[in-house]
């Protein structure tokens, strides 16, 4: 798991951009030798020092399961060239995987990764920002809404299109963020405007 040479570390009070604008997302969770991938369209920044993220896990989901034994999970924000791994990953359960002993949807879908740099779960190769977080622990909220919160501990992003604290998606369509509305359709982030 090699990080990716166009990858650079984001100043943590810029984290809560990454999210900003509403994007589709792959939530990856690990505990022990085992980890899981999902996608997630329910997400948001919450603060800013520290940086903070709310997303919705439902219950019954594998990814939930090592969230909470773990303590932590990474928010992965894909873009248009992996619109359909965000269908595939959406669409599918890592519980059951598991039940046909496969190894998990990393291996089932050969879904490249590279490793975190506080936590243990595998961040997605191809994405285009990469946000590893510590669940703050608020279970009256995680029970009733499926709700986590949790603090960014790091951040990362393609430098391509996200530098200085803000996206610059212009000349690579292909890096645009997903934005899932109903039954596999997205839109993708389209062009910036400057109000200044």
């Amino acid at each position: 798991m090699n990080r990716q040479s166009f990858v650079s570390g984001v100043n943590p009070s810029h984290a809560y951009r990454l999210l900003n604008h509403g994007p589709t997302v792959l939530v990856t969770s690990a505990h022990g030798a085992h980890c899981n991938i999902m996608a997630a369209a329910w997400n948001m920044p919450l603060d800013f020092d520290p940086p903070k993220v709310a997303i919705v896990i439902d219950k019954n989901t594998y990814t939930r399961e090592l969230m909470e034994a773990s303590g932590t999970f990474a928010i992965n924000v894909p873009c248009r060239a992996q619109a359909a791994l965000v269908v595939r990953v959406g669409n599918s359960s890592g519980r059951e995987l598991l039940g046909k002993s496969l190894e998990n949807k990393f291996a089932a879908f050969d879904i490249p990764t590279f490793t975190a740099s506080e936590i243990a779960a595998p961040l997605v190769s191809g994405c285009v920002a990469w946000l590893e977080c510590r669940v703050i622990a608020e279970p009256h909220i995680q029970n009733a809404y499926d709700l986590f919160l949790a603090e960014v501990v790091a951040a990362q992003a393609d430098e391509r299109v996200f530098s200085e604290g803000r996206w610059h998606f212009e000349g690579h369509d292909d890096l645009r963020t997903l934005h899932h509305i109903a039954g596999g359709q997205f839109l993708i982030s389209g062009e910036s405007l400057n109000a200044r």
